[in-house]
């Protein structure tokens, strides 16, 4: 089946990269938040505030597949109570910050190799994820040399559409040139990434196995059964051979 695909998209989160949990970095993202909107709450008091807005934020992203840009984000739904002509110009650093509270972001150790292995093999590689950032995943694999192996970045918070909608997979398909019954998908939720993909008429859907996502996200979930499960990043060169 895999000499069929053409183009093998993948996720960011918990697929590319993972997060790993530093106090003192969580700790100064903490601080930094509350110094750069000038709040008068403790940094732990602060993030406690942002972290119920955020989760309502979520609920109605969800429900609607939807995602909105940064600007909205800090202006509509993490900080209404501020001036918006105040907010909306730090949105960006703001998003970035939010983001480090959770710990650092890093890509996994066999991310590079298969990437490039997987572009001379001749495969066109694509993105589709689900974030908040716009310009954090582009940076990074600015900064990565990665960049150029990717045919096509999709990212919800640019787009405004989120997976398992159908569309946000259509749309990567699109600006990659390629058809999506010869695409394959790799992420690490079964019923978001797997789901979508299917929705999409992608050819294959892989999994990428996380304790922490499977314990939420069951496999068998709403039908989302991958093709393949994988524990590490590199064995997709086990299932896609050169073209």
């Amino acid at each position: 089946m895999s000499h069929d695909i053409d183009a093998v998209f993948l996720d960011v989160g918990n697929t590319l990269r993972i997060v790993v949990e530093d106090e003192p970095f969580q700790a100064q993202a903490r601080r930094q938040l509350v110094e750069l909107v000038g709040a008068d709450e403790t940094p732990e008091a602060f993030h406690d505030l942002l972290e119920e807005r955020y989760k309502v934020y979520r609920k109605q992203a969800k429900a609607t597949l939807t995602e909105a840009p940064e600007s909205e984000l800090w202006t509509r739904w993490m900080l209404p109570d501020w001036p918006a002509e105040r907010i909306a110009p730090l949105a960006g650093r703001l998003t970035r910050l939010w983001r480090d509270t959770d710990g650092r972001r890093v890509a996994r150790p066999d991310v590079k190799a298969t990437v490039l292995e997987l572009d001379r093999r001749g495969y066109c590689l694509g993105i589709i994820a689900n974030t908040i950032t716009e310009t954090e995943i582009p940076d990074w694999l600015q900064a990565d040399g990665l960049m150029p192996y990717f045919r096509a970045v999709v990212l919800s918070s640019r787009v405004g559409l989120r997976k398992p909608g159908r569309e946000i997979f259509l749309e990567a398909t699109r600006r990659a040139g390629v058809a999506p019954e010869r695409s394959a998908y790799v992420g690490d939720n079964p019923s978001r990434d797997v789901e979508g993909a299917r929705r999409a008429g992608f050819a294959m859907a892989i999994v990428m196995y996380e304790p922490a996502t499977f314990k939420k996200e069951p496999s068998a979930a709403n039908g989302s059964q991958p093709d393949h499960t994988i524990h590490e990043f590199g064995e997709l060169l086990s299932i896609f051979p050169a073209r």
